[in-house]
């Protein structure tokens, strides 16, 4: 028989401390993508209504290399961080849950090093 209090069986199991760090993080990112965005958008039109010398000159300049780099940086881990929002509220299974959040870590991760490898690629070709 439990003769506890409703409080005293929670006592000692409040906040885990990392919620705020971690919305933060989102916030940062999701703020940081909103100028970063802008390289993207001028090598998709480069893309489509430019030559391939073109492109790979505008992607070899310092300014937008670095940029690309750190909107490929962002826009992983931005996805990252909201996609483990998700799986935390909708993975009952703790096991389940830990393993889905690393898995896309790691899918994230690789993901975010074949294209910065990509980009690396074209900065030193050409």
């Amino acid at each position: 028989m439990d003769y506890q209090s409703p409080l005293a069986k929670v006592r000692g199991l409040g906040s885990a401390k990392e919620g705020s760090h971690h919305w933060w993080l989102q916030r940062i990112t999701a703020v940081a993508l909103i100028p970063l965005s802008f390289w993207p958008v001028v090598l998709l039109n480069l893309v489509f209504n430019a030559s391939y010398l073109e492109t790979v000159t505008w992607l070899a300049s310092p300014l937008n290399s670095i940029c690309m780099v750190f909107w490929i940086l962002s826009v992983f881990y931005h996805a990252a961080l909201g996609l483990q929002v998700v799986i935390e509220d909708y993975v009952s299974s703790e096991k389940w849950r830990i393993t889905a959040i690393w898995s896309t870590y790691l899918v994230f991760f690789f993901l975010m090093l074949a294209a910065i490898i990509a980009v690396l690629r074209i900065i030193l070709a050409g």
